[in-house]
């Protein structure tokens, strides 16, 4: 026999003749040792267990949905909580009911609590250890009530078998994620966090913190709820990992757990030209996703985004753009979306065109696309606006020319692509392209092609939006190849044309003047230190008629492609007026020609006929 030493709340018991309470000093619960090994095992009956014995039962114990038949007194004698309970004097003599609120750990676990009250063998594993040592609290199984009891035999094998395992302390932590807040109060989380850091540091510095495909706990750790996840990364942080080391592991983290923005929503990847009519799919969220897995989602980006090392390189600039779709996707707030936008303005000369190419979203309508005339693009040019201007703000405070060359190829390449819209308004094109300054771009071919695309995209244009757009681009800063496509450009101004020739031909002036003076300077060099011999005399003519015929096959050039102009411009309305003209021009360039060949007196002569060509060409344009 097993006598229990319990407290017990005063009642009156006898009374003596002078009217004096007799109490007891204390009170014994007298519980038969072969009583606890009376079950040996428990049967199910659809939502209730039964100890099978022969000793009839005298408690029901209702965990959720489940009622458990048991005997009180091997609960009585380990678990501090039901003790309590039972000495309550509101409890029936012959029927105990009584229902555990908010058990940790649901009724497989409290089924496992009963197998070791009645003494019967319990398996102590990784899967079930966290929701017995919550489950024990809960009831009170302390040593004051028995040596060896459930707190103590849990608690020895969280410290001497879990936390010795990386594979044990991972699913650990797993199994919490169930058990809050009695996880997070017992430390439970706390202290598989932290070996999971020391591990993975520890790692990390054998390897000589090197980022490389070979790190193994970043699986493991990916598989973790967010808020263990934090946790894991901060505590790694603090022991002095690298920024690219925290970078890897959040942008591996956010494979796992956000959507490809490229990939998993169906988004617009391009356009397409078929049967002359312009094919574009409309970005849409998926409607199935549940308003919960909204805000799960955007509370991963959130963390995610916080957790973000400052220093520039952590995380590639593609990452933090895919970031920022899916934060736009999802309603993140403005602070983040701003934050994200800042990030990627430092990083702007590593992204490209395709994926700067951010659908255009409406927040309040949890990501449908703009109904409104004015905001119908397919693309959100506002947000590529502030990126740019975020870059350029930091270029000027840093004093830095070097990026502005590869952003403004990235620009242009980026206006080829919007420019396919043709919902995009000329205003916002237009001030994108004027972002950059003047002296950003050495070539402006790229930007050619995109006023090109976009004119072609908006053949209703008026002549005064063509001059308008057309004036965006430098005309002198065109290559050979951009000149000869913009002369039988019949998209472009005609004024834009002309400028285009005359640009040209001042090019080949200038290269054919440039040409001549070193080759004189050269000759002169060398005429200094010895006298000039017959020899020298002969190479210079030599080189001068060199020079005469390339002149000469640069201006058959020249005519060659008037004359091509001059054949498709025929073959519209009214074409004999405007050949005219042309004719015009090509004499008066012929003029110009022949004067670069005579002396300075007949330059002299042939300018009142050159200002009255330059008339007539303006006249013409």
């Amino acid at each position: 026999m097993k006598s229990l030493q319990m407290p017990h709340p005063q009642s009156p018991v006898g009374s003596d003749a002078d009217g004096t309470d007799h109490q007891p000093d204390d009170q014994s619960i007298v519980v038969p040792n072969k009583l606890i090994l009376a079950a040996d095992s428990f049967e199910r009956k659809e939502l209730s267990w039964f100890a099978t014995t022969q000793i009839p039962t005298d408690l029901a114990i209702q965990v959720q949905d489940v009622i458990f038949n048991v005997h009180k007194y091997p609960l009585v004698s380990k678990c501090g909580y039901i003790r309590q309970l039972e000495l309550q004097p509101s409890i029936s003599k012959f029927r105990h009911d009584l229902k555990l609120e908010k058990f940790p750990g649901g009724p497989d676990t409290f089924e496992m609590i009963l197998q070791f009250c009645y003494g019967l063998p319990a398996d102590l594993n990784p899967n079930n250890i966290a929701a017995l040592r919550c489950a024990s609290e809960y009831l009170e199984m302390t040593e004051e009530f028995e040596d060896g009891n459930l707190i103590t035999k849990a608690e020895a094998f969280l410290t001497f078998v879990v936390l010795a395992s990386w594979k044990d302390t991972i699913t650990v932590l797993k199994s919490c994620e169930t058990l809050s807040p009695w996880a997070e109060n017992l430390q439970i989380v706390r202290r598989c966090c932290d070996s999971i850091a020391y591990k993975a540091s520890r790692e990390n510095s054998s390897t000589g913190e090197i980022v490389s495909e070979e790190s193994w706990w970043l699986d493991d750790v990916a598989t973790l709820r967010i808020d263990h996840f934090m946790r894991i990364t901060t505590a790694i942080k603090a022991k002095g990992a690298k920024a690219e080391i925290i970078g890897k592991c959040i942008m591996h983290y956010a494979g796992k757990w956000l959507p490809d923005m490229d990939e998993g929503l169906e988004g617009l990847r391009g356009y397409g030209f078929g049967k002359s009519e312009l094919q574009f799919s409309v970005l849409r969220r998926k409607e199935e996703e549940s308003a919960g897995q909204n805000k799960e989602q955007r509370t991963i980006i959130e963390s995610l985004v916080s957790m973000l090392p400052s220093q520039n390189g952590a995380v590639s600039c593609k990452f933090l753009l895919q970031m920022l779709k899916t934060a736009m996707v999802y309603s993140a707030s403005p602070a983040l979306i701003t934050d994200l936008e800042k990030r990627i303005g430092l990083m702007l000369e590593d992204a490209n065109a395709n994926d700067l190419l951010i659908p255009n979203f409406k927040d309040e309508d949890q990501g449908l696309m703009l109904n409104s005339p004015e905001q119908r693009t397919m693309h959100n040019i506002d947000v590529v606006q502030r990126i740019l201007d975020y870059f350029l703000m930091h270029e000027q405070q840093q004093q830095q020319k070097i990026g502005k060359t590869t952003v403004s190829k990235l620009l242009d390449n980026y206006l080829a692509e919007i420019a396919r819209d043709p919902n995009l308004s000329i205003t916002k094109f237009q001030a994108l392209a004027e972002s950059l300054p003047e002296n950003a771009r050495s070539c402006d071919d790229g930007l050619y092609r995109a006023i090109d695309i976009y004119l072609k995209t908006h053949p209703s244009l008026s002549e005064h939006d063509r001059r308008r757009l057309c004036k965006i681009m430098n005309c002198e800063k065109l290559s050979f190849d951009a000149c000869m496509h913009a002369a039988q450009n019949d998209r472009l101004p005609l004024r834009i044309v002309v400028q285009v020739l005359f640009s040209e031909q001042a090019k080949m002036r200038m290269a054919m003047q440039g040409k001549e003076s070193s080759i004189i300077a050269d000759n002169s060099e060398q005429e200094e230190p010895r006298p000039s011999t017959n020899t020298e005399i002969k190479n210079l003519k030599s080189e001068l008629e060199n020079v005469k015929t390339n002149m000469a096959e640069l201006q058959n050039d020249y005519s060659d492609l008037q004359q091509e102009y001059e054949k498709i411009t025929s073959k519209h309305k009214n074409a004999s007026p405007w050949i005219l003209n042309w004719r015009k021009i090509k004499n008066s360039l012929h003029v110009v020609a022949e004067s670069d060949d005579n002396g300075d007196g007949q330059q002299r002569q042939n300018k009142p006929g050159f200002r009255l060509s330059f008339r007539q060409r303006r006249s013409v344009s």
